[in-house]
């Protein structure tokens, strides 16, 4: 049985910003679990986009990127949610990009599939991690980032860690 394709919710075919020192394409995946007040992608926090590009167009599009971009991230919504997100990677990576993942840290399990897989990854800590669910307004959702957090550090993938500075909890 063939595996369900990535749920896509857009794509940025140039970018500079999104991999440090790399010319990047983003793929975003829909969903997302947490309700984060200052989402930049609140339209990607459900799984229901109906006007957004298939798998197989995105991949065709990637493949002509060939030569003017390096590499491919993967963001959101939180990528990790998609099981699709393994086989995405293998395919990016067949077509000869680095891969690049945007994560909130919200599922260890599926990180830990998809870590060796990726040459940078851009993960956000929210706040400590005993008070995300003031942020994300899901209970226990800062067990899941610290466990991410860990897998990552404990990776040796090169990763950058952000914060998005909270009025309320951090100063």
């Amino acid at each position: 049985m063939r595996q369900k394709p990535l749920q896509l919710g857009g794509v940025t075919p140039f970018s500079a910003t999104d991999y440090p020192g790399r010319l990047a394409a983003v793929v975003f995946v829909q969903g997302c679990p947490w309700r984060c007040g200052y989402c930049h992608n609140p339209h990607l926090q459900t799984r229901q986009a109906e006007d957004a590009p298939g798998w197989p167009h995105t991949l065709e599009l990637l493949r002509r990127r060939s030569g003017l971009i390096d590499a491919v991230v993967f963001s959101g919504g939180e990528p990790t949610i998609d099981s699709a997100l393994p086989q995405a990677l293998q395919d990016v990576q067949r077509l000869g990009f680095l891969c690049g993942l945007h994560t909130a840290c919200i599922y260890p399990r599926q990180l830990k599939l998809v870590l060796p897989l990726l040459d940078w990854v851009g993960f956000d800590i929210k706040a400590p991690f005993a008070d995300y669910e003031k942020i994300t307004g899901v209970a226990g959702s800062g067990r899941n980032a610290q466990a991410c957090a860990e897998l990552i550090l404990a990776s040796g993938v090169a990763h950058e860690c952000r914060t998005t500075i909270h009025p309320d909890l951090l100063s």
